[in-house]
């Protein structure tokens, strides 16, 4: 199994991902290979962590996907000194390409199209924090991306209460997401992206949108750009989550890699 899309998971994946996150893991054998593109600060700092915390060896492989070998023969010549893939790619195709074609679990680190571990910390935190996540009403806002993306994916397979605040430019038939351009709602929480390149989006949030959204958690996807998606300083609003909620990456990265070499 690999994590690419969350919609490679099934709901009862994630439930015993979730359930491993606050219990001991026992250390585990093998061996991963992990590229990560751009900066990836905190995928960096808490996917390495994860390694070493849970016994793995690990090779850097920079740029795993930039060369212009075909995925498909990296997979082959590289699967048996491997056991284990954590890759952060802007071709989304090509990182699925990839995983298609190996034999080993390859996790999405982020992708242009997703980012499936960011939002299932971020889901397991809503869960234990405001839950049971069924029952919290969450609310995107912004432009999508790939984030949103993820988000997208994890509504109908968990049968969320998921509304999408954006331009209509934005507004696609997708399972489980509830389109508008109005914050005439009450909300539990509130997660931002940062926008798009180039894009000129109409909906910043404000601190009066967040009142009128009955002053729900704010939960920003850093890193958050005040003057673009926020336009205040989110540390000045008093339900704003984002340090303390961004903690569980770690435990909730061990638990993914843990189901993925244990399943």
């Amino acid at each position: 199994m690999s994590i690419i899309t969350l919609n490679d998971l099934q709901p009862a994946d994630i439930l015993a991902i979730w359930q491993r996150v606050e219990s001991p893991i026992a250390p585990l054998w093998g061996r991963v290979g992990w590229s990560f593109e751009g900066n990836g600060i905190r995928t960096r700092t808490t996917f390495i962590q994860a390694f070493n915390a849970l016994g793995l060896s690990f090779i850097e492989l920079p740029n795993l996907l930039k060369t212009a070998e075909r995925a498909e023969d990296l997979a082959g010549y590289l699967d048996p000194f491997y056991d284990l893939y954590v890759v952060r790619e802007s071709n989304h195709e090509k990182l699925a390409t990839f995983a298609a074609c190996s034999s080993k679990p390859v996790i999405n680190a982020m992708s242009s199209q997703g980012h499936p571990c960011e939002v299932l910390t971020d889901a397991f935190f809503i869960n234990k924090t405001l839950g049971p996540i069924k029952q919290v009403r969450i609310c995107l806002w912004g432009p999508t991306t790939n984030v949103f993306k993820s988000w997208h994916e994890l509504a109908p397979l968990l049968g969320l209460d998921l509304t999408h605040v954006c331009d209509e430019a934005f507004h696609t038939q997708t399972p489980g997401v509830k389109f508008t351009t109005k914050a005439d709602f009450n909300t539990d929480v509130v997660i931002t992206d940062g926008w798009p390149t180039a894009c000129q989006s109409a909906y910043p949030l404000t601190l009066a949108i967040l009142q009128a959204l009955d002053n729900p958690l704010l939960l920003p996807t850093p890193p958050f750009t005040v003057g673009q998606e926020l336009d205040f300083d989110p540390l000045l609003y008093t339900n704003f989550a984002g340090y303390h909620q961004k903690a569980w990456l770690l435990p909730v990265q061990k638990a993914v890699i843990a189901h993925l070499l244990t399943a």
